[in-house]
């Protein structure tokens, strides 16, 4: 297990707002070398603490929505988290605790593709129920 210090947390957070943050700008805001700027991040690659580098984006007409999932007790949650992810339109799915097991975050061009994407999803094994809510707006 890799040890983790204020500049490796200071790295996440930089990199968690903007993934594209050089080097130069890390090293300079924690006042360390670029060098050791980069030896941290690519510690933390290898640790799997960084899984990957990624963007956030909103299209004008773009729906998003909160789909939370129960699933039954006899197919294991995990089982079912990998089936959800690989639905079209799902973007980021969570297991949670709580009245629900799976948290799933759904994008879509319209009303119509949301609802595609939360029907596929209730067509899974395991899948008892769904609750939906659409996001209003998104704060980064």
């Amino acid at each position: 297990m890799v040890e983790i210090d204020q500049n490796d947390i200071k790295i996440l957070e930089i990199l968690r707002k903007n993934s594209r943050t050089s080097y130069t700008s890390i090293a300079r805001e924690l006042k360390i070398s670029e060098a050791a700027a980069r030896k941290r991040i690519e510690r933390l690659i290898k640790a799997g603490i960084i899984k990957r580098f990624t963007i956030d984006y909103e299209l004008d007409n773009e729906i998003r929505a909160i789909v939370m999932v129960k699933t039954a007790p006899q197919i294991p949650t995990p089982e079912i988290s990998k089936k959800i992810v690989k639905i079209s339109g799902v973007e980021t799915v969570y297991e949670t605790t709580g009245d629900y097991d799976i948290l799933a975050l759904v994008r879509g061009n319209n009303i119509s593709a949301i609802n595609k994407t939360i029907d596929e999803i209730r067509s899974l094994q395991g899948v008892l129920s769904t609750t939906s809510t659409i996001v209003l707006r998104v704060w980064f």
